[in-house]
């Protein structure tokens, strides 16, 4: 098959840059085999609940930086919540750019959000949030808060903030949203919204809260988790 003569993509890929990643063999892909059987288990068992939403709103963060925006955007819309401002034309909806009421998108972009700005971006944008330290909790705490989130419809909505060295990725500090889990193998489904990096993968329990205890150089403290939901909703409390 001839490519276009006026195509402005160039046969060969571009010098330095770079087409995805494999996942490591620890983390089953959403769309594999073993993925597609962990998510027909976990829906029957009715811990997929909280995936359609999510599902729905998932989009690619708009920046490489921008995985802290870009998985509060995908809870906020799956949670219903009106921002109250204009998105483009007469629409009000949730995007990255909305997100700029506690840092400049343009540090974000430098440096990303620790996960006190990730709530803070939340409650300002008019959800409720519980922030939960995974140095300050345990592996059953967080199980708790998972199960909840992934057996609920309408909400919390869990988001992660872990370290991706340590699940054998590349890079470093990274949020996503959890949409799932299978209570016989002890996975979670992480829907990653660096989809140009990263599929949408399951990852072990037990790896994934190791994660979270890896400290954030910028805060000094471990990493962890927060419920997001609508305000006025009675939230799970820090711990």
């Amino acid at each position: 098959m001839t490519s276009c003569a006026r195509s402005p993509y160039s046969s060969a890929p571009a010098q330095g840059t770079l087409y995805m990643r494999p996942l490591p063999n620890s983390l089953a892909a959403l769309d594999s085999d073993g993925g597609r059987a962990l998510f027909r288990r976990a829906l029957l068992e009715g811990t997929l609940e909280g995936y359609f939403k999510l599902a729905q709103q998932f989009h690619t963060q708009a920046d490489p930086a921008y995985c802290g925006l870009g998985s509060l955007v995908c809870a906020l819309n799956a949670l219903g919540i009106d921002p109250g401002r204009r998105w483009k034309g007469s629409w009000r909806w949730f995007s990255e750019e909305l997100l700029d009421c506690c840092k400049p998108l343009e540090e974000v972009r430098r440096s990303g959000i620790t996960l006190e700005e990730a709530a803070c971006l939340a409650r300002c944008s008019g959800a409720a949030v519980a922030v939960h330290r995974a140095g300050h909790a345990n592996g059953a705490a967080f199980r708790e808060h998972l199960l909840a989130a992934a057996s609920a419809s309408d909400g919390p909505v869990l988001i992660v903030n872990y370290s991706r060295r340590a699940v054998g990725q590349t890079g470093s500090g990274h949020f996503s949203p959890i949409a799932g889990f299978d209570a016989a193998t002890d996975q979670a489904l992480v829907l990653d919204t660096a989809r140009f990096k990263y599929p949408p993968h399951w990852m072990p329990v037990e790896l994934l809260f190791a994660a979270m205890q890896e400290r954030d150089v910028e805060t000094g403290e471990a990493r962890g988790w927060m419920l997001v939901n609508r305000s006025g909703v009675a939230s799970m409390a820090a711990r």
